[in-house]
C-alpha cells in the first residue's frame, strides 16, 4: 500500500496567516472600544494639562530649593529647556511684582510688572502676588497670549509660594 505525501506548506500558511486574519478582525473592534475609554483632561488645542502644570511647578520649586535661586532662575528662563513643554512654561515673580525668571520671554526678567493688565483690564500680576501672600498654592484665571498660537486666550495659572516669590506655570483653555 502506497501512502500519500504530506505537504507542510498549507499548514504553515494557515498558521502564519492566522495572526494577520485575527488582527484584521479584532483591530476595528479594539479601536471602536478605545473611543469609549476616558481620556486625560487636555487644554485647548492639545496643549498642556492642569496636571502637567502642577507637576512642572513642583519640579521648578524643587530645583530652586536644591540648586539655589541663581541657578534655578537661569534654568527656568531657558526657552525650550527642562521647564517648558508645549505651551507650558514657568515664571517666577517676586511678591513685589518683579520677574525673576521667565520661560517664554527672557526680556521680562528684572521688570516690575505689578501694574500689567490683561485685555479685560484685570491686573493679573498684582492679583497673583496678593494671592501668593495669602495662600501657599492657588490657581488664577486671566487672558494672555499663547506662545504657540500667538492669540490671546483664556489661561489658568497654577502657582506655589516659595519664600518671597511665586513659581507659576499655566495652561491655555
Amino acid at each position: 500500500m502506497k501512502s500519500l505525501p504530506v505537504h507542510a506548506a498549507p499548514c504553515s500558511f494557515a498558521v502564519s496567516a492566522a495572526p494577520a486574519l485575527l488582527m484584521s478582525l479584532v483591530a476595528p473592534a479594539l479601536l471602536a472600544f478605545s473611543a469609549l475609554l476616558p481620556r486625560p483632561a487636555l487644554a485647548a488645542d492639545g496643549g498642556a494639562t492642569p496636571e502637567q502644570a502642577v507637576a512642572m511647578v513642583k519640579k521648578g520649586v524643587a530645583f530652586i530649593k536644591k540648586e539655589g535661586k541663581e541657578k534655578g532662575y537661569a534654568e527656568i528662563s531657558v526657552k525650550g529647556g527642562q521647564f517648558s513643554f508645549e505651551d507650558l512654561y514657568l515664571v517666577v515673580y517676586g511678591l513685589d511684582g518683579v520677574v525673576h525668571a521667565h520661560g517664554a520671554n527672557i526680556k521680562m526678567v528684572g521688570k516690575n510688572l505689578i501694574d500689567l493688565k490683561d485685555v479685560d483690564g484685570k491686573a493679573f500680576v498684582k492679583e497673583r502676588v496678593e494671592m501668593g501672600k495669602a495662600k501657599p498654592s492657588f490657581w488664577q484665571d486671566y487672558k494672555f497670549t499663547n506662545p504657540e498660537t500667538k492669540k490671546i486666550e483664556p489661561k489658568s495659572m497654577y502657582c506655589e509660594r516659595l519664600e518671597d516669590t511665586v513659581v507659576c506655570g499655566g495652561i491655555y483653555k
